[in-house]
């Protein structure tokens, strides 16, 4: 039986940046038909911790974490578009990473594992791309850690795609962002049964996982969500468990629930090494300059959009990415998004980026159903 998850195994080496691989998979999944022409693909690369499973098809039926963007008459819309979305190069649901076996071993990578950057991610992402006999793609998304390596990609690959979309980006991690991911990591390494990356599969470091994450949701909201949204309920009696320091409000008890959610669910070594990914990517690498690195970009329509709430990716580093972007001949759009749930928004906020994806690809079609 065919299934939603494919894979592709680039077989030999596969050079990294710091480092190889031997024999490495990629997984993926994609939604509609490639064209005769084969013209019609959008390549689309994840934030840090989802799998390739963007929206639910024939094949898997269970809804993907961007369900409401893809699909006919939705934004992407795969009855004229062919979607790949790839799931990094480092994680844990099907692409090799540090979870996976080393076929030089037999023994799981765990920090053996080469030091991972974007570049890698959007490496290997073109290498499924061109096992689909794509040599011409319409767009590139990518949203969060996906934004910085759909820009990664297009620096590598500057004739690949004639489109790209950035939501919730940066041309590279401000120092409040970095230290937000290091204390994260930290969060994980501190924890006892990580053992120094050499826990097993089934005893992963969960309280390490538990903290960074809650720690993490502080990020992926605004403050003023949390003020509107909880402000200082208390939880109820029924609910209170006598610890003198446990959980007395509902706000600690929403980080709770979302950081018991996410343990068990992802690799403490991959996390590690993704959240590291982020914050080594500079477009200035390429060339010394942000001004320069921009220049290697060839994609001619380019959109941003950015969050006014967001602490994680601040709007201020889309202006950014939207000032570097244009130079004078490139269709570039800048779109900030008035949304109370920060950088989440893309995520949950489906009425305000629903009409700003559908415009961006049905351009010649006002009336498209993807906008309501």
């Amino acid at each position: 039986m065919t299934q939603a998850r494919q894979y592709h195994q680039i077989d030999g080496m596969f050079a990294m940046q710091h480092g190889e691989l031997r024999d490495p998979v990629v997984a993926y999944e994609s939604w509609g038909t490639l064209n005769e022409q084969r013209d019609n693909a959008i390549l689309l690369f994840t934030g840090l911790s989802p799998s390739a499973h963007a929206a639910s098809s024939a094949l898997d039926t269970s809804s993907g974490w961007w369900e409401q963007m893809i699909g006919p008459d939705r934004p992407v819309d795969t009855s004229r578009f062919f979607l790949i979305c790839v799931n990094s190069l480092g994680s844990c649901f099907g692409s090799t990473g540090p979870a996976s076996i080393d076929p030089n071993t037999g023994e799981p990578y765990r920090l053996t594992f080469p030091v991972l950057t974007l570049e890698d991610i959007a490496r290997a992402g073109q290498v499924v791309v061109e096992s689909l006999g794509i040599q011409q793609l319409h767009c590139v998304v990518g949203a969060s850690m996906g934004g910085m390596t759909a820009l990664c990609h297009a620096i590598l690959y500057p004739d690949a795609s004639t489109g790209l979309v950035c939501i919730s980006s940066a041309a590279r991690a401000l120092p409040y962002t970095i230290a937000l991911r290091s204390v994260q990591r930290e969060i994980i390494r501190s924890d006892p049964t990580w053992l120094n990356g050499a826990y097993d599969a089934d005893k992963e470091p969960s309280v390490g996982m538990r903290l960074a994450r809650k720690l993490g949701m502080l990020t992926y909201r605004s403050p003023k969500e949390f003020e509107l949204r909880f402000g200082r309920e208390l939880i109820g009696e029924e609910r209170q468990i006598g610890d003198t320091f446990g959980i007395d409000f509902e706000v600690e008890s929403y980080l709770e629930a979302h950081a018991q959610k996410f343990v068990g669910t992802f690799d403490a070594n991959c996390y590690l090494y993704l959240s590291r990914a982020m914050d080594l990517f500079d477009i200035a690498d390429y060339g010394g300059s942000l001004t320069t690195g921009f220049r290697r970009i060839g994609a001619t329509r380019v959109m941003v959009i950015g969050v006014e709430t967001d602490i994680l990716f601040p709007i201020e580093q889309q202006r950014e990415l939207a000032a570097g972007l244009d130079n004078g001949s490139r269709d570039v759009r800048l779109h900030a998004v008035d949304s109370l749930q920060g950088h989440d928004a893309f995520l949950v906020d489906m009425d305000r980026f629903r009409p700003l994806l559908c415009e961006f690809f049905n351009p010649d079609d006002p009336d498209a159903d993807c906008r309501e």
